[in-house]
């Protein structure tokens, strides 16, 4: 919190002052491995995406070509079948591996919006993320195990204690709107209703009233499914894109050619929806937006225990890092199919064995990550039942997913600079699910805007007066520049200090955002 980020500030340095060694550091994405670790959320795949291709060929020419079918390119097809020119355009998406098999289907499972440790545009794009997801779910019936919870941070220290304090109370002063939807308990007895163990060592919790879990592949199969029913997408299952390059006949109204091993293929518009994998197609993003591996598992809680009744973020439980919390919820016990009641627990970065900055391999299992994340459960919560006969919790599954870290801490949402045409919305730094269906829908808006001849400059301007994208994220030379003198994404991670803040720095001197 406030201290962590205090001292977090002293290493924002011009770039001038940092190593061309730690530079050398950042080097281009590789693409998804094909033996990817078995995520819990793949255990019920959709039997009509795996191994989909809509058609046997690649076409020849795509109006709009969306790389990666996550959440992110997912709601940027969605949104395009939803706009009256949009329905009209030939669309088509690739997957290097099967569908939503990359961060989406990796992740754990929430869609919480941070609300007290970001900028209030930010956190008011997080809620209206949020509402999103949530109307969608209800007026669709997705069976995808959404349930609005409340979302319980937990925290590890008094000083941790104290800086939230001050952070909520600067809130609510601030933006009484926002603020609102934050409380702070710290009763022992307030901690135990929300099953946080007495005698583990929490100083308190914040509490918001806006949160959801849900099966994050179920909900990103459901819409995929419905697109490619209706006959609106092209879906092209492993085939990963190997570069792009610039169409080379002047009056071709395609810009781009799409290099993959089943041939060539060519667009008008690319939306780079890769996230972690970003570089490996625009190298030029590889300081900018870093690959991280993490650590999830699904747990199986002790027999006879009761569900538990929030979403979790713990910080700096176990003496871990502030900026990095461990997350949790649980699956139902009843009225879905495989309803055991797994606690969807992961994190466990400072117990990692195994180098994470950098990784595009997501088959690796982190075995220092992994057991802390089966034997921390039971010393931290009132998990109930029979808890107290069991030593460690047994995982169902254990697997990695490939995160993408970004340099200034916002994604990356836009257009980029003189590459008319190519679009990006990517570097969530583990937070894709509040943010990542309405960046796809940025992206969609500003490029039909594109479409339309439209003065890019002023659709910008207007969509961040309406909240549809905050400033922060938009993607532009200035915030290029801006980002390339902080430290490297490696530098902020090793230090800790990159994760569930903001910063900007402004002729030199970082400032909080508030």
């Amino acid at each position: 919190m406030l201290t962590a980020l205090k001292q977090f500030w002293s290493y924002f340095v011009p770039r001038s002052s940092i190593s061309s060694e730690e530079d050398s550091e950042d080097k281009p994405a590789g693409l998804p491995v094909p033996n990817s670790s078995k995520s819990f959320w793949h255990t019920e795949p959709s039997e009509f995406l795996l191994g989909h291709r809509t058609t046997n060929e690649l076409p020849e020419y795509a109006d709009v070509v969306i790389i990666g079918s996550g959440i992110t390119g997912t709601s940027a097809a969605r949104f395009l079948s939803e706009d009256d020119k949009g329905k009209k355009l030939k669309v088509l998406m690739l997957e290097a591996r099967e569908a939503c098999w990359g961060a989406t289907g990796r992740n754990g499972g929430h869609c919480q919006p941070l609300l007290f440790d970001r900028s209030a545009e930010v956190a008011l794009f997080e809620l209206k993320n949020y509402d999103t997801v949530r109307s969608y779910i209800s007026d669709n019936n997705v069976p995808c195990e959404w349930r609005t919870v409340t979302g319980c941070r937990t925290l590890w220290t008094p000083e941790l204690l104290k800086d939230a304090t001050s952070e909520v109370e600067q809130l609510k002063k601030d933006h009484p709107d926002i603020g609102a939807r934050v409380s702070i308990i710290t009763d022992p007895e307030d901690l135990k209703k929300h099953r946080i163990a007495g005698n583990a060592g929490c100083s308190g919790a914040t509490l918001t009233n806006f949160a959801g879990s849900l099966w994050p592949y179920k909900y990103v199969a459901f819409i995929l499914e419905k697109l490619v029913r209706s006959g609106f997408l092209n879906l092209q299952t492993s085939t990963p894109v190997k570069k792009l390059s610039v169409v080379s006949h002047v009056n071709d109204k395609a810009r781009w050619v799409l290099h993959t091993d089943r041939g060539e293929m060519r667009a008008r518009h690319v939306i780079i929806a890769t996230n972690g994998y970003t570089s490996h197609i625009v190298h030029e993003f590889a300081d900018l937006i870093l690959p991280v591996r993490g650590e999830m598992s699904a747990l199986l809680p002790p027999l006879g225990s009761a569900r538990l009744p929030d979403s979790y973020g713990f910080v700096g439980a176990q003496g871990g890092d502030a900026n990095r919390d461990d997350y949790l919820i649980q699956r139902p016990f009843e009225g879905v199919p495989n309803a055991a009641g797994h606690l969807m627990f992961g994190g466990g970065s400072a117990w990692a064995k195994l180098n994470a900055m950098g990784e595009t391999d997501d088959s690796v299992i982190d075995e220092g990550a992994a057991k802390y994340l089966r034997t921390t459960l039971l010393e931290m919560m009132e998990l109930g039942g029979t808890e107290q006969d069991v030593q460690e919790l047994k995982a169902a599954n254990q697997w990695t997913g490939i995160m993408g870290y970004s340099r200034d801490n916002h994604p990356w949402v836009g257009a980029l600079p003189g590459k008319k045409g190519l679009w990006m919305s990517a570097g969530y730094t583990g937070h894709g699910m509040p943010n990542g269906t309405l960046c796809g829908k940025a992206v969609v808006d500003m490029l039909l805007a594109d479409e339309n001849g439209a003065d890019m400059a002023k659709v910008q301007q207007d969509m961040v007066e309406k909240g549809d994208i905050p400033k922060l994220y938009l993607l532009t030379q200035e915030r290029i520049d801006n980002a390339r003198a902080l430290p490297t994404v490696k530098t902020q991670y090793d230090e800790g200090h990159i994760g569930n803040f903001e910063a900007k720095q402004l002729n030199g001197n970082v400032k909080r955002l508030v």
